[in-house]
């Protein structure tokens, strides 16, 4: 290999990019975009819910438990109501999630010691964000309702109820248990794939189509050589984006860097030369650019938000999905950026992903030089 003709493919690669202001912009502005995008509208957090509030009892009992609700951050209460007419029209319309029916005779049934329902109607429509209001609702509700009983026996001579268990609960890691903190991490492998990717895949392709290929196929170049040139310049646009990206997550959205950075700049090194070598290989199979975009679209993004993690446990997916993401190279990013942010975790844990990830660009490098091979043959 000479390393003279590797630089002359760099340099024309380099050239070319920065003379597409379209090209250069995708790589530069895209990966902002998304992480405005994701970072700000995607949130998996589920607070503020809207919810209306029928008080047909209006005793202290009753507002005490509303109260509750009122006074909670996971509720947000956008009214009273004086029937159910007003609680169907805003189920109707969106406006709310939740209505929330205390009955006329709440007080009177409490004071007496008897069990009374209370009565929440729910927007079923999307069942997980039901699901956890719903949760919501029930630890709100037995939490007042514990301290109504400890009360009533207190005041029946019976003496103070404790509860057998005390649980102390310490999350770790995430603490403030912020959805950001965890999908912002898994955003930059889903940016550096699809960059990586998706400009890669047009290179070899516009070659053919320009003509310019058989330029090269007439010089000295060796098929490594001319893979290696074409990934160096993509790969410092691909290190431009993933510090940027880096950057963006922990000063913009304050996620928290706990880990080795050396560590993350690594794997993201390793994973981004895998990710270009497949963009390259899409191109080199091909031959033409909008197939080669399409392919490159499909293989890269698709499966890195998907069936990375990044979203969705991979854990509740079905066993057919579970067996593919395997062979997903994001899915073992996404671990690794997860690690390392927030969990402080090294190499001695983490080795197994990293290992996986410089095997995938090693085998993808290995096709691609091959390819090129047949194609200069």
């Amino acid at each position: 290999m000479n390393p003279r003709r590797t630089l002359a493919i760099f340099r024309k690669e380099l050239l070319h990019i920065v003379r597409d202001p379209l090209s250069l912009g995708m790589a530069l502005a895209l990966p902002m975009l998304l992480l405005i995008l994701f970072g700000y509208a995607l949130s998996l957090d589920v607070d503020r819910i809207p919810l209306l509030i029928w008080d047909q009892d209006k005793t202290p009992q009753s507002r005490a438990l509303l109260d509750r609700f009122r006074g909670s951050r996971l509720f947000a209460v956008q009214g009273d109501i004086d029937s159910y007419r007003p609680a169907e029209l805003g189920l109707d319309r969106g406006d709310v999630l939740a209505v929330l029916v205390v009955p006329i005779d709440f007080g009177h049934k409490l004071a007496a010691g008897q069990q009374t329902p209370v009565q929440m109607l729910l927007d079923g429509s999307d069942s997980n964000t039901a699901s956890i209001a719903l949760g919501y609702a029930r630890a709100m509700v037995a939490g007042y309702s514990s301290e109504v009983r400890t009360e009533y026996q207190v005041r029946n001579g019976a003496g103070e109820l404790k509860p057998p268990v005390d649980p102390q609960l310490r999350v770790m890691f995430n603490n403030e248990l912020k959805s950001k903190n965890y999908i912002v991490p898994g955003l930059i492998a889903v940016i550096l794939m699809m960059i990586g990717a998706m400009l890669t895949s047009l290179s070899i392709a516009r070659e053919w189509e320009n003509g310019t290929m058989e330029e090269l196929l007439s010089t000295p170049v060796r098929p490594a050589e001319l893979a290696l040139g074409k990934l160096g310049a993509y790969f410092v646009l691909g290190f431009v984006d993933m510090v940027t990206a880096v950057l963006a997550g922990v000063f913009v959205f304050g996620v928290p860097l706990r880990g080795s950075l050396p560590l993350l700049f690594v794997s993201g090194f390793t994973f981004l030369f895998g990710a270009l070598s497949w963009g390259l290989l899409l191109s080199a199979i091909t031959r033409n650019q909008l197939l080669a975009f399409q392919m490159g679209l499909i293989s890269s993004f698709l499966p890195s938000f998907l069936l990375s993690g990044f979203i969705y446990s991979i854990d509740n997916m079905p066993l057919l999905p579970q067996v593919i993401s395997y062979v997903v190279p994001a899915r073992y990013f996404v671990a690794l950026l997860k690690g390392i942010f927030l969990k402080a975790t090294g190499l001695q844990i983490l080795w197994m992903e990293l290992l996986f990830l410089a095997t995938y660009a090693v085998i993808v490098f290995a096709l691609l030089t091959r390819k090129l091979r047949e194609k200069i043959a």
